[in-house]
Formats: C-alpha cells, structure tokens, sequence
C-alpha cells in the first residue's frame, strides 16, 4: 500500500502538479491513488504531531487499502472546504460524514454505518449549565456546515431558545473561542469533546443531541464499486469481535470511556442536596431560602424532563438488575404505558424472548465490563404485533468512586430509513416483474461465490433463453408476454436446490448460478446437464395464458468453472451465453455446453471478424453474376452475389462470413459495399444499349435495412453512380417483416415511390402471411430453392410452388423460382405458371465478363 498526503491549496496553486493530475485521468481507474479529504476531528480523523493522517477513519481505511491494493493519497483541509471539494470531484472519499437527506442529494454513502455518534453541548469549568434553556442570548460555537450546526438550530428554535451560532472552520476553533470567553458554549461530538475538552479547561453537560451514524462519502454517482468494498469489509469486520475494526476502535476509545453526565455535576447537585439537609436541621431561618432553591432546582428538572420528553428518541436509564428506573415520553410510547408501569421491570416486559436476551447481552457488556456499546437492533414487542429496528447506544453511570450503579441509553428509531434502504436495495437488485435477482445481483453473487470457491464441488452457469418470445409479444402484446414470463420464473423456482442461484438476466433470459456440483469434472457436467434437461422439459409444458394456450420451448448454454480461482464472474456469463447460441444455432429446444468445440468456434470467429475489418479496408470482395431468364430463357436480369478472396485460405463460403458479419455490425459496410458495386453495374449497363434491359437484384441484410437513414443513403450511392432506378431490385427476407412489420412497410412503400423495386426472398419458408402481403407494394415474389428441388417428388412442395403462383397473380406481383436445375423441374414450374427463373439450368454465379457474353448470346438467340 503507497500512501501519500499533501496540502489541497499547494496542489490547486502548482499548475505543473495539476498538469499531472488531468494527465492521470487518462490512466486506468486502478493505477490512480485514492484522494481522501483528511480535516481535523480527532480521534476519529486528523492530522498528528509529525503532519501524518491519523484516527479510526484513516486506520480503517489502512486496513482495507492493504486488502483491496488501494494507493492512499491524503489530502489536508477544512471541513467545508472538504465537503465542497467532494462534491466537485476533488476528492474521491471523505471519511467520517453523517448522513442526512440533504447531503443524499449530492453524496452517496455506503449502507453499514462505520461509526456512531452524538452530539454535545461543552462549556467552560464552573459554568453550571445544566439544559437548553440555559443558553437563552448565548453565543455558540459550532462547526460550520456540519449536521450538529443545521439540527441544534432547529431544536432551539422548537423550545423557543434564542441562541447566537458562531459556525468555525473547524473543532479546534470551536474550542478556542469558548476557552477564551469569545463563546459561551461550543458543540462537538461525544468523542473529540471527552479528549480535547479537558486541555481547554472545559467540560461536558447534560445537553446531548443527535445521535448519528458515521458514514465515508463520495460525490454522487462516482465510486460505487468503492462504497461496495467499504461495505463488504464493515460488514464482515462487524460480524467478529476480534476484527481490526473492533481493535481500531478500542484502541483509540480506550482514553474516552467516560459517563454522559459528568461526575462534577453529580458532586455538585450531591453538595446541594447535602447543603439543603443541613440548612434544615441546623436554622430555621434558612428554611426561605432552602425553598427558593428547592424551587429552582424542580424547575430545572421540569425544563431538562421536557427536553427529554421531546426529544425525538428513546432515553432511558437502567440499575444494575436491568431494571428501567428512567423512562423518557419517547420509551412510554414504544412500550405504550405509562411510566409507572416501566419504572422496575426489565426487557422481558415489553419485548419477546429473543429481543430481551439481545438486549440484555449488550446491557451485561456495558454493566459489567464498563464497555460503551453502539449497535443497530431489529426489536420485536412482546405481542409479536411489531418489529422496528432502532439505532442504539449505551455508557455506564457511575458513582464518585467510579462503580458502575447503573446505564443510561440512547435509541435516532430507523426503521422507515431501512424499509426505504431495503427497497432502493431491492429496486437495484432485484427484477421487478419476477421478483428474481437481476443481473447485477447474480454478478455480485457468481463473484463472491468464485472468490470463495471450495475444492470439494465443482461450479457453473446455465443460461437460458426462451425460443420464439419476439414472436409472442407481437402476436398477443407484452401483457402476455409478461405473464409467460412470471409463469417461466415460477417453474424455476420450483427445480431450484438451496446451494443453486436464479436469476433474470433481462428479456427473455435467465441464469442459474451452479454451486454444489460434484467434485469429479466428468460427474458435475452430469448433474449440470440433469438439471438443464428438467429446464427444458418443465418449460415445454403449456401454459395457460389468458384466453389461450401457449407451447413454448428453450435453449439452454451450460458453462462449467475450468480453474477454480482464475475464472471471473465476467468471463462465466460470456461462456455460457456463447453455449446458449450453439443450442440456438442447432435448431432450439437443446442445450449446449461450453467445451472445446464451442471454444474454438469461437475463436475461429474472433479470427474471421478481424480478417473482414481487414478485408473491407483492403477491398477483398467482389461481386458475380447469376443470370435471371424468362420463359424464352431469355436473360432479363441478374442477382449479384457478394465473394470473398481471402488472400490466404481462397475464397470463402457466404454461408461462413454472413453470419459473422451481421453479428459484428460490418454487414453495414459489406452491404453498402455491395449495393455501390452493382449500382456501378447498372449505371455501366445503362450505357449499352444490348444490356440497358437487364435488372440487378441486391440481398439486403435485416440490420442493414433497418439502419437509421438506410434510405437516403442508397438515395447518395444512387445519385453517386447514375444507376437507374426502376433496374435495381432489393431483396428481402421475411424475417425483415417479422421484427417490426409497421416499420419495413413504410420503408418498402418508401422506396416504391422513389421506382426502386423490392423483392420478397425465400417466400414459403417463414412466416407468410396475407395478412401482411396485402400491405405492402412488392415487386416480385421468389419460390424458395427448397420447395423447386422437391416439386417432383414432394406433394406439399409442389402445392406450395402453386399457391406461391397464384397469389403472385391475384396480388398482380411477378414470381420467379430460384434454384431451377432440371428440365423437368422448369416444365411443371411453366406448367403451373410460372414464368421467370433462375438456377445452375440457365447458368451458374459467374463473373460480369460472361454475363454479358450469355446476354448476348441468349438475346441474339
């Protein structure tokens, strides 16, 4: 760990050190140091005698830098200089803020508090105050923008004490000008009061305020991931009594541990009372008197009894048997009695067994080992009718000898800021339709659960993806789609065993964290399939949605942990997703593992992405030709398919780059590359008056057809080249009307106006429908390859070559068969009606030299 501290106005007055900072912004976020905020509040953060950070903060933070890597840079300041430096980015953590609404707006804190506190009100030896009332005209001296200043402001004014604030840069300060009677009184929190107050001859008083929880902070939206290390220390620090974190704060409270109410105060109203008794009995002509102070002193007592009846928390005081001998109005109405019925009875009263003996345990600590005990408490009354969680803290009392006789505690009732703490959690972590984790939880969770992974079992991941959902939302609504989904979660709940995890990654996506898999690899792939096959045949059974049943299925990607300690939560998701689309590609309704057959497909397609970034850049494509003819076989036009040279391993296969290259988003470029290409064609065409004739057909990819601006870009290719217009003829796929039929008919009716034609490919093999045919102005219809080849052979193939026919005609929209190799083939095909074809009969891809060869030939024939 590197720790470094320097001073916050050198650094915003050297320009060469500011240089250095704005360069280190480009650096990566983990080779940065940490700037935290360091102002003067020992004990719990300051500044020691020989200019190093020091206090239970900076030794918290110490600890958890040596355990994270963190680089410390400590940076010394006031405390609202601090506080805005924090705000704007200047510093990265400043430790030892309470929270409150306001400064949520602007800061974010970490959910287990690191300290607790409270407030209290210090004046000079001999001042006698005694309450709030007391400072009626005073001047106070307080930290300036700090919680004590905003919430004693609020409280004098409630009770109707004009006091004088004096906000200070810092704690020393606020001491100082009490000491030299340029206040009347100073406030500071419990910790840095009980250790400086002495050296500045002043002293604690009854008046205590706010309790707090003491958080580090950072500007908003900034270091979560810091906040979540913070957290996942505290939290585990906490939870073991022998954690560096109990050991920092013993340390440095050790010399702090002393009664609420100071034990001067407790000799001065014993002299009293003593002074009054002997008055009594020695002269009856001081009985006057002795009332008059009699009456002073209840009057005191009322005011400091009505400052505790409203003050927003539980006070209360206990004997040694845990007996309540003081109960505030604030206790009355928890246990909703009066006083008399508290005053005498322990916890066992008022709560149920397991809260009593909770409570009682940390009673005993502060009883018997003197010990001042901070906690957070879920308590339950004894009727079970209600749990609230409270935000306690407890210190001896103790007699002019120093034996304890008793506790005093103090409880700021947090049980609304959880319920609104437990709700933001649950809103970030969890998916709100399901009611399962969401993807940010289960990362945390395969995490945490890789960090800690045991040599006795074996881990993985199953993702799983339902097949078709698109398809269901647009056909039935999301409403539907939203309850398939609850149902899917449901089916899951009821396979999963306590050591396995759900989750709903998003969409249509789940994941199901794996943790008690055999130890033997051979054997938790078995059990990993097991489970991934009672997915799939628990989700194929049919639901009942609404009016209607659905029957759905799923592919499932299975990854297993290869080296337990090596493979990130990260690096498992992408593995098991990468399997998912393997069960995708194999036709659905299966599951896949990640092995080494997926792994090096995958690589392979690594490889062939970059080789067609490379092959883009250096033109490595080209474009042939295969004729289209009528029934006279004369050559009408051509399809111009895109072929790609590798200049190592030759020409590759469409089939094996396409796909790459729509995953990839470069379909965008090659597409755009081979609509300008063949545009150039058409415009060369347009000039010979024995080709000027011919059409050119250009596959359009899904993605690249709905591009933002995909029209008005081939408008400029078009434009660019001189092509014509009416002889380019964009094919389609279904799938383009699938996704978002509203959108490609107002594109295709787009284009249809400008005298562009479009042509619906594959037709049969999707989802064809009237429904949408009728919609929209296509050109021309083509019988898929599948169907031509079988119309000999197969009855529904050739029933389907004549219905695609004859819907051409009553649409009033051309069909041509593609994939036409036999003559007997092209005789049914003119037989049923059918009158353009393409296929390896009348030619096969070829280069544009032959086409034109064939054209003239075939037209001159």
């Amino acid at each position: 760990m590197k720790v470094a501290f320097r001073s916050a106005s050198r650094r915003l007055a050297e320009p060469c050190l500011l240089f250095l900072l704005c360069v280190g912004a480009w650096l990566p976020a983990a080779a940065q140091p940490l700037r935290i905020g360091i102002y003067e509040n020992e004990p719990k953060v300051f500044t020691d005698a020989s200019g190093e950070a020091a206090g239970i903060f900076v030794d918290l933070t110490r600890e958890m830098a040596e355990r994270e890597g963190w680089t410390l840079e400590f940076v010394r300041c006031e405390w609202d200089a601090c506080l805005r430096a924090l705000q704007r980015g200047e510093l990265d953590l400043l430790p030892d803020v309470a929270y409150s609404d306001r400064r949520a707006r602007t800061l974010d804190f970490h959910r287990q508090p690191a300290l607790l506190s409270w407030s209290q009100v210090y004046v000079r030896e001999d001042t006698g105050l005694l309450s709030l009332f007391q400072l009626q005209e005073k001047r106070v001296a307080v930290l300036r923008n700090s919680v004590q200043h905003e919430t004693f402001a609020k409280m004098a004014d409630a009770f109707g004490v004009d006091v004088h604030l004096v906000p200070v840069a810092d704690l020393a300060h606020v001491f100082e000008l009490t000491a030299r009677n340029e206040a009347d009184a100073a406030i500071a929190n419990h910790r840095y009061g009980l250790l400086h107050g002495p050296r500045y001859g002043l002293e604690a008083t009854p008046i205590v305020f706010d309790p707090a929880q003491l958080y580090f902070a950072t500007a908003k939206g900034r270091h979560a991931d810091l906040l979540a290390a913070i957290d996942r220390w505290l939290v585990d620090w906490r939870q073991d009594d022998t954690s560096p974190y109990y050991d920092i704060v013993r340390r440095w409270e050790k010399p702090l541990r002393q009664p609420l109410v100071p034990v001067g105060f407790w000799w001065g109203l014993g002299g009293v009372i003593a002074l009054m008794l002997l008055a009594l009995a020695a002269a009856a002509w001081l009985r006057r008197e002795v009332a008059t102070k009699t009456r002073h002193l209840q009057e005191s007592e009322r005011k400091l009894a009505t400052i505790l009846d409203t003050v927003g928390a539980c006070i209360f005081i206990k004997d040694r048997a845990l007996r309540y001998v003081y109960a505030n109005r604030q206790t009355q109405e928890l246990f909703a009695r009066p006083v008399e019925a508290i005053i005498g009875k322990g916890d066992e009263a008022f709560f149920d067994a397991t809260t009593a003996e909770q409570l009682q345990a940390s009673d005993r600590r502060v009883i018997e080992a003197g010990e001042r005990v901070t906690s957070e408490d879920t308590n339950t009354t004894a009727d079970n009718a209600e749990k609230r969680t409270y935000l306690a803290v407890k210190i001896p009392l103790r007699d002019t000898r120093g034996r304890i006789y008793g506790l005093c505690g103090i409880a700021t009732d947090i049980s609304e800021r959880k319920r609104n703490e437990e709700a933001i959690y649950r809103l970030a972590y969890f998916d709100t339709l399901t009611g399962l984790p969401n993807r940010s939880l289960l990362m945390k969770q395969m995490s945490e659960s890789l960090s800690t992974a045991s040599e006795t079992s074996i881990q993985g991941l199953i993702y799983i993806d339902l097949d078709d959902f698109k398809d269901l939302n647009d056909l039935h609504g999301h409403a539907v789609g939203d309850d398939l989904l609850r149902d899917v979660a449901q089916r899951l709940r009821t396979l999963m065993q306590s050591e396995e995890q759900l989750a709903r990654l998003g969409g249509d996506e789940f994941a199901i964290l794996l943790k008690g898999l055999s130890s033997k690899p051979d054997q938790a792939r078995i059990e990993a399939e097991r489970l991934a096959q009672r997915i799939l045949a628990i989700l194929k059974e049919a639901y009942r949605l609404g009016d209607f049943r659905h029957h759905g299925t799923c592919s499932i990607g299975v990854a297993m942990v290869e080296e337990r300690g090596e493979d990130d939560a990260e690096e498992l998701l992408k593995r098991a997703e990468l399997a998912m689309y393997q069960a995708k590609r194999a036709g659905r309704n299966t599951i896949r593992f990640f092995d080494a057959e997926v792994r090096a497909a995958v690589a392979a397609r690594i490889v062939m992405e970059a080789d067609l970034r490379t092959a883009l850049s250096e033109e490595q494509f080209r474009l042939v030709y295969q004729p289209q003819v009528d029934a006279e076989q004369r050559v009408i036009g051509a399809e111009a398919l895109v072929r790609w040279d590798h200049p190592l391993q030759g020409e590759i296969s469409p089939g094996e780059f396409i796909p790459v290259a729509e995953s990839s988003g470069l379909i965008l470029g090659l597409g755009r590359l081979v609509l300008s290409t063949a545009c150039y064609q058409l415009a060369k065409w347009e000039k010979d008056a024995s080709m000027a004739h011919l059409t050119l057909a250009v596959n359009v990819s899904t993605r690249q057809f709905r591009s933002v601006g995909f029209v008005d870009d081939l408008l400029t290719i078009i434009q660019e080249t001189g092509a014509p217009r009416s002889r380019l003829k964009l094919e389609l796929t279904e799938t383009v009307l699938i996704e978002d039929l509203e959108e490609a008919a107002e594109t295709i009716t787009t284009l249809s106006r400008l005298g562009i034609c479009v042509s619906l490919d594959d037709f049969g093999t999707g989802y064809s429908s009237l429904a949408y045919l009728k919609l929209l102005p296509l050109s021309q219809l083509k019988i898929d390859q599948s169907f031509v080849r079988d119309v000999l052979e197969d009855p529904a193939a050739a029933a389907i070559a004549r219905s695609v026919v004859g819907l051409g005609k009553s649409l009033e929209v051309e069909v041509i068969a593609e994939g036409v190799e036999t003559t007997a083939q092209l005789e049914f095909l003119s037989g049923i009606g059918c009158r353009l074809y393409q296929g390896y009969l009348f030619g096969r891809p070829t280069e544009v030299e032959a086409l034109e060869r064939l054209a003239g030939r075939l037209q001159g024939a």
